[in-house]
């Protein structure tokens, strides 16, 4: 995870190009912890992008193939990594605004949909991956989505795990606009200066304010989400996901 600041805007970028930013546990962490050490005495957004040509294609599999451990450990480890990256997301004072710069899957569609602000580049695809490995979604997108996205679209998502182009999430209002590539970076940097220009303190009440009045309690919603995930992972289907896409076939669930 690479962090840089400037002007007062933080830049996150997940830097491991060579697996298409795979999220990890430490990943989660840092990108939390990038997060939640912003104030909007210090900084007026947040800017969450990758490196390379993906925003993130989500869980590193490898990783979870190699995972052991208890129904707890599986509860609090999904609480404390892929809760708190959507926590620390909902709660930043400032806007975070996720500039897509490629295919944003499983976890890093979470961040895409936990973010206030989401740029793409046409070629940008999108899936709630998780049930093509036998898992509920996670990093807040059973919060998330049904609100950006609406109850049924988001079921559609999170039912067939299936790919959808960044017109179709421009549709959806899962990212506010498709840009050119070759205009990403000025489209981002023209928000992320109006954000500037407003009072950040006001923002941060709205922002707040905005989330504190969804017709559900989000923080509910993270725990019913951890304890949903932490059953999936003890299923057949998640280890029969889970090998499938290690020995490169098609995952049979029946």
């Amino acid at each position: 995870m690479r962090v840089e600041d400037e002007d007062g805007i933080r830049t996150v970028t997940f830097d491991r190009p060579e697996v298409k930013n795979a999220f990890t546990a430490d990943v989660a962490r840092e990108l939390s912890e990038a997060l939640e050490t912003v104030s909007f005495e210090e900084f007026d957004a947040v800017v969450v992008t990758g490196d390379g040509d993906a925003f993130s294609a989500g869980g590193d599999i490898e990783a979870m193939a190699e995972r052991d451990e208890t129904a707890r450990e599986s509860y609090q480890r999904v609480r404390e990594t892929l809760g708190r990256v959507a926590e620390a997301i909902l709660t930043a004072p400032v806007p975070v605004v996720a500039r897509v710069n490629g295919d944003a899957v499983g976890a890093g569609m979470s961040v895409v949909a936990a973010c206030d602000f989401a740029y793409a580049v046409p070629d940008a695809r999108f899936a709630a991956s998780f049930v093509n490995v036998g898992l509920v979604p996670d990093a807040g997108a059973t919060v998330t989505l049904p609100e950006l996205v609406g109850l049924r679209a988001a079921k559609e998502l999170a039912f067939t795990g299936k790919l959808v182009s960044a017109d179709r999430a421009a549709e959806l209002n899962l990212v506010n606009e498709v840009v050119d590539a070759d205009e990403l970076d000025d489209v981002v940097d023209e928000t992320v200066h109006t954000l500037a220009s407003r009072p950040t303190e006001t923002l941060a009440l709205a922002k707040e304010a905005i989330h504190a009045n969804l017709g559900r309690p989000w923080r509910d919603g993270l725990e019913r989400e951890a304890q949903a995930q932490t059953l999936a992972y003890d299923t057949d289907a998640h280890e029969e996901g889970v090998s499938a896409f290690l020995e490169k076939r098609r995952p049979n669930f029946d």
